[in-house]
């Protein structure tokens, strides 16, 4: 099933999530420095570092959402989508409350915020399993026709132009 939002021939929502992604769990390595060493700078970076994921989170979510209104109803793809949405949201919400209980001192957060992004982390990685789920096991955001020889998603094409074999690796 091919994804709805695309950018230059890609889906975009898979473009998207590797920045909240990064920038929120380097925020927890971050609080764990500073749990370590003391220094409020690494905190500081932390509260950054959750300001710029939220924001690309929401970014993301707006991309996955097109893509999962699309998916069929009745589907297994479309449950899984759901938990893998809502478990995001609440990913992204953890987070938000983590970045304002933090914004009278981002030097010294407190346990609390801490504790939010940690929690956030680990449902980020169950949520990031089920979006794996979607795409490799069920394809959702992959072309239909797509092969290893696939023409490139910017010369208009359609993935499954020029398939003879390719499925199986074989060169044309």
């Amino acid at each position: 099933m091919e994804s709805r939002a695309k950018l230059f021939g890609h889906p975009i929502h898979p473009m998207l999530i590797p920045f909240p992604l990064g920038l929120l769990t380097t925020s927890l390595v971050f609080d764990v420095v500073y749990l370590l060493t003391g220094n409020g700078k690494w905190s500081e970076i932390a509260f950054w570092m959750i300001a710029a994921g939220v924001i690309g989170g929401l970014a993301a979510a707006v991309f996955g959402l097109i893509d999962w209104l699309a998916i069929p109803s009745g589907t297994r793809a479309k449950s899984v989508g759901l938990w893998h949405g809502a478990g995001n949201v609440i990913v992204v919400l953890l987070f938000a409350v983590s970045w304002l209980l933090r914004m009278d001192a981002p030097g010294e957060p407190g346990a609390i915020p801490i504790v939010l992004s940690l929690v956030g982390v680990a449902l980020a990685g169950l949520t990031g399993w089920l979006g794996g789920e979607l795409v490799d096991r069920m394809g959702v955001g992959v072309d239909d026709g797509a092969h290893l020889n696939s023409p490139s998603g910017l010369s208009g094409r359609p993935a499954s132009e020029g398939s003879s074999g390719a499925r199986r690796g074989e060169r044309r």
